[in-house]
């Protein structure tokens, strides 16, 4: 952060109350009132709090914010959120709205309890006004804690929440600098943000899906999600005893391809013991590395956007990731779902995955990585490449690994791990994306048959990719 803004969180908590526009409720329920508590303890109090309220029963909670399906959930926090806040500009507004600028701090957390069993986590969010007569404007996060004790997870609940506070009183133009200050005086050891959702008239032109990469990009979570429409994903809410199927790719741009290898992987994986084809959820993933600028390390915005808006034409939720192995990605899905998983990889990616150069830092090498990636009964899903080279079909049953690994290989495709998809269109074999890149920069219209008809569109009218932008007509601009 820039030095005009202070990390500490007794400093972020004094300079709210030191505010004189400031002016709002605290809701808490779960954990006590620990964010609260740091703006009592630094001084300046009243004239910041026009309330604290903690509605820890339940039957209390749901009498004043309405019932809802779980205690620890986002429509609890936006039903606190909604109602404090109006409750404030109905009894405030009119004395003193010319000079304060309203604001409710709100969050519902399950801590670690005297069991020890359950999943720590909980919603937190802010809704404000950045100045007096304002619209509103509001921050949602999803936290996670990652510290055993009750102490200590109530401990970092108040400082983040502090954070965000702060965040949105001075840092409301910088979206990805607040994003950035949630963990000052934290580390991702102790709390993980998985989830931000940036809402209202100061944050009118915030992209929320850059708002996902960026709390992968800085380290704050591992993964996160959003929908085909843009809207983020909470990942437990959306994969919650969901079977699961993942394809992982570039899709730089999408291709016939990709949207085979899916189709035909979602037939198989219906077909499993226990998977239940409605419930199914497709998920196509990308991963921090696959989107860094080759040789740069930083990422292209408007490249990352242009995959995006691709990826949402084909319907399917999307998963940003810094899980480069798949034993990884399979962990973090196997702690979210109780369902099956399904991983669909080309012939190509089968191959890389079975070299030892990646497992290096394991003790237990390859063979760890393994056990990791398929002790929750996780599968994955071949499909066949062709090698442009000599034309020839690489299936499972031909796939050529290291000598000393082939008996390992054979042991997983008997078990049933790894299963050869045979419903693939053969007639798409010879696409790759590279190929369809290089036409959209020749200027061969070929590449248009390559990709489905909506993408196709989309590289079109917005010139991705080095495409020459169509210019819409007056009948499409009157749509």
């Amino acid at each position: 952060m820039g030095a005009s803004h202070p990390n500490d969180t007794h400093a972020k908590a004094l300079a709210v109350n030191l505010d004189p526009r400031r002016y709002g409720t605290f809701a808490e329920i779960g954990a006590g009132q620990e964010v609260v508590r740091w703006f009592f303890r630094v001084g300046g109090a009243a004239g910041t709090i026009s309330k604290s309220i903690s509605a820890y029963d339940m039957t209390v909670s749901d009498a004043i914010y309405g019932r809802c399906e779980r205690y620890v959930c986002r429509q609890r926090l936006q039903s606190m959120l909604d109602y404090e806040h109006d409750l404030n500009l109905t009894r405030l507004r009119e004395r003193r709205g010319d000079t304060t600028a309203f604001f409710t701090f709100a969050d519902t957390v399950k801590a670690q309890g005297w069991k020890g069993t359950s999943e720590c986590h909980g919603w937190m969010g802010v809704k404000f006004q950045s100045h007096p007569r304002d619209a509103d404007s509001q921050i949602i996060l999803h936290v996670r804690m990652r510290d055993r004790e009750n102490a200590l997870q109530q401990e970092a609940l108040g400082i983040v929440g502090v954070n965000l506070l702060y965040g949105a009183c001075f840092l409301f133009h910088e979206p990805e600098q607040l994003i950035a200050s949630l963990l000052d005086g934290l580390t991702t050891e102790r709390i993980e943000i998985d989830m931000v959702d940036f809402s209202g008239i100061e944050f009118r032109h915030v992209d929320n899906r850059l708002m996902s990469l960026a709390l992968v990009r800085l380290g704050l979570t591992g993964a996160a999600m959003f929908a085909a429409d843009g809207s983020v994903l909470q990942p437990s809410e959306a994969l919650r005893d969901r079977p699961v199927l993942v394809e992982r790719g570039s899709f730089r741009p999408v291709t016939n391809v990709n949207v085979d290898m899916l189709e035909t992987a979602l037939d198989r994986f219906s077909l499993e013991p226990g998977v239940n084809p409605q419930r199914i959820l497709p998920v196509m993933e990308l991963t921090m590395s696959r989107l860094l600028r080759e040789g740069e390390g930083e990422i292209d915005v408007r490249d990352f956007l242009a995959r995006a808006e691709i990826l949402a034409s084909t319907g399917t939720a999307v998963l940003i990731s810094d899980y480069f192995e798949y034993y990884r990605l399979a962990a973090w899905l196997a702690a979210r779902t109780r369902q099956r998983i399904g991983l669909v990889l080309g012939a190509g990616s089968l191959r890389d995955l079975f070299d030892e150069q990646f497992y290096r830092e394991l003790d237990g090498g390859i063979l760890e990585s393994f056990g990791r990636l398929f002790k929750n009964d996780l599968k994955v899903y071949v499909y066949p490449l062709r090698d442009p080279r000599t034309g020839q079909l690489v299936r499972v049953e031909n796939l050529e690994v290291a000598p000393h690994l082939r008996k390992l290989y054979e042991y997983l495709v008997g078990r049933g791990c790894i299963e050869q998809l045979e419903n693939f269109r053969p007639e798409l074999l010879h696409i790759y994306a590279r190929g369809v890149l290089e036409r959209i920069a020749e200027g061969d219209p070929a590449w248009q048959d390559m990709v489905p008809p909506a993408v196709a569109e989309k590289i079109r009218r917005n010139g991705w990719f080095g495409c020459s932008p169509e210019h819409p007509s007056p009948a499409d601009d009157a749509r």
